[in-house]
């Protein structure tokens, strides 16, 4: 198996501002796995909040040897290997993941929902993300997101009140709230939901920093709306543990090391009773139709990072009227354009 490596600097639509901090442009790594002539495609997506970048991602990967695998099909003892290479870089060793899942479809000449037995029509809705910016700013993003009939919205910041006055007077669509773990008290964690309660907002991702789990578990039995983990919900270890504090969790192949582990999580999380979210970082259409693959298991989607980019260099999900449209090529099904 041979691994190549290209850097793309994916350009957002708009300055993208959350809790933590803001971006334009956003790079990325894209992976070809080459094998008996087929090649299969993965993506790592890093973030500065999960210890990466692109630098580590581009060592991790150019250290990788695998010289004793001779299969792509050995898919567990490829990923146990690469899992035990180093420590976290999560996003690094879903590249690979995805990779070989690309090429085993692609071998076995069929999409991964057809090789997991899923009904593509069943993908759920996604949300559009709304990221923190002015009134004018706001208007021009929601007047964009026509065609989306759910909205995700970014709070998290001393201007929550005055971004939801704003939303709310162009727009009566269902909203999802994520605070990223900008609210820092469990008071003002508690006040900004009931608030939201109000505002027709279904749930709220991530209301405290993840170090607070307690606090947050307190929060949960002082509010009506779900809570939902994001930064408390990286890999399958972290599962159980969340069924205190949490109603369900956002499972994001950039943290978990890809669609092996994303499906345990999803199991695991049904066993606790938890509802499960989808989501992703800013990403080309190899990582988005990776996850997308998934979407016919969960409760909620937010796969939109390809269309928040302007630049784009795949081709794969599609998204129609807010729902997840899969593509029928082998394996994940995202080509270069």
């Amino acid at each position: 198996m041979r691994l190549s490596l290209r850097r793309f600097d994916l350009q957002l639509r708009h300055t993208f501002t959350i809790a933590r901090g803001s971006s334009t442009i956003d790079p990325v790594v894209v992976v070809s796995l080459e094998h008996d002539g087929i090649v299969g495609y993965g993506e790592a997506a890093p973030s500065m909040r999960y210890g990466e970048n692109i630098n580590s991602v581009t060592s991790f990967l150019t250290t990788l040897d695998f010289a004793s695998f001779h299969d792509p099909f050995h898919l567990e003892s490829i990923l146990r290997f690469v899992d035990a290479a180093a420590p976290g870089n999560c996003s690094a060793k879903t590249a690979v993941d995805i990779a070989l899942h690309d090429w085993i479809g692609k071998k076995l000449g069929l999409p991964l929902y057809k090789y997991w037995g899923l009904d593509k029509n069943r993908t759920p809705v996604t949300s559009f993300t709304i990221g923190i910016d002015t009134p004018e700013k706001l208007a021009q993003k929601i007047e964009e997101a026509e065609e989306y009939p759910l909205l995700k919205i970014k709070l998290g910041s001393d201007h929550d009140r005055e971004i939801m006055k704003t939303i709310r007077g162009l727009t009566k669509k269902p909203l999802r709230v994520d605070a990223n773990e900008g609210w820092k008290t469990r008071e003002i964690a508690v006040e900004r939901i009931k608030w939201l309660e109000q505002e027709g907002v279904e749930f709220i991702e991530q209301p405290m920093p993840a170090s607070d789990l307690d606090g947050t578990a307190w929060v949960r039995e002082h509010v009506n709306l779900p809570l939902i983990a994001d930064e408390n919900s990286i890999r399958l270890h972290d599962v159980p543990k969340l069924q205190q504090a949490f109603d369900g969790i956002n499972i994001k192949l950039m943290k978990c090391t890809g669609l092996y582990e994303a499906m345990k999580m999803i199991h695991t999380a049904h066993a606790c009773g938890m509802k499960i979210m989808v989501g992703c970082m800013i990403e080309t259409s190899v990582g988005i139709t990776a996850a997308a693959h998934l979407s016919p298991l969960i409760d909620y989607a937010d796969l939109d990072g390809n269309v928040l980019i302007t630049n784009d260099p795949f081709d794969g999900v599609k998204i129609v009227n807010g729902k997840l449209i899969l593509p029928d090529r082998p394996g994940i099904g995202a080509v270069e354009k």
